[in-house]
């Protein structure tokens, strides 16, 4: 009797032992997903503090007047040159000024005509909703507009920011496409006067 209670144990253990084997083959790893989800905020987090350091606001968030003058509305955060707002045409050169720019701080006049700042949002229609990862780090890596259009203009710093690595690149993009859509369609770049 004893060795039969016994054999019904080590059986009756066996079989819970598979049952639960089976079932974990099955069912997909919590901690690989939770450590994808870390990873992922982690890379935002980075891609957040590398727009702060790296002064994304400075231009392609419109300015305002504010209780201490000049600040980012950022209500309209990173969403480039207001597409409602008409500007009159850009000044020459004066003396040993090469450039004047906008009191939004988002539409800039030079020798290369008049440059506005891209809405960063990622809004589809007007915004960075459609670039891929590829296409944002190769405007970066290029100078040029999804990696193969136009160039992009000054005052972007361009040959600065092309020495960034892949992964802060990839983690910026990251956090752009993290941030509130805003509809915001940018004019296109004007070719200088002659």
């Amino acid at each position: 009797m004893t060795q039969r209670i016994s054999t019904m144990l080590l059986t009756t253990t066996a079989l819970a032992l598979v049952t639960t084997m089976v079932g974990r083959a099955d069912a997909p790893p919590q901690t690989s997903s939770k450590a994808s989800e870390a990873a992922d905020a982690a890379q935002v987090k980075r891609g957040q503090y590398l727009v702060k350091i790296m002064a994304c606001n400075d231009c392609h968030t419109p300015w305002i007047v504010g209780a201490n003058g000049p600040e980012p509305d950022m209500t309209r955060m990173l969403s480039g040159h207001p597409a409602q707002m008409t500007l009159p045409p850009a000044p020459g050169p004066t003396g040993p000024w090469v450039m004047h720019f906008a009191g939004t701080n988002t539409a800039w006049a030079g020798p290369w005509g008049v440059s506005f700042t891209a809405n960063l949002t990622p809004d589809k229609d007007s915004g960075l909703g459609e670039w891929t990862e590829d296409m944002f780090v190769a405007t970066i890596r290029t100078g040029r507009h999804q990696g193969k259009g136009r160039v992009v203009l000054p005052p972007m710093p361009i040959g600065q920011y092309k020495n960034a690595t892949d992964e802060d690149l990839k983690a910026i993009f990251r956090y752009l496409q993290s941030i509130p859509a805003i509809r915001n369609k940018v004019p296109t770049p004007l070719e200088p006067e002659e």
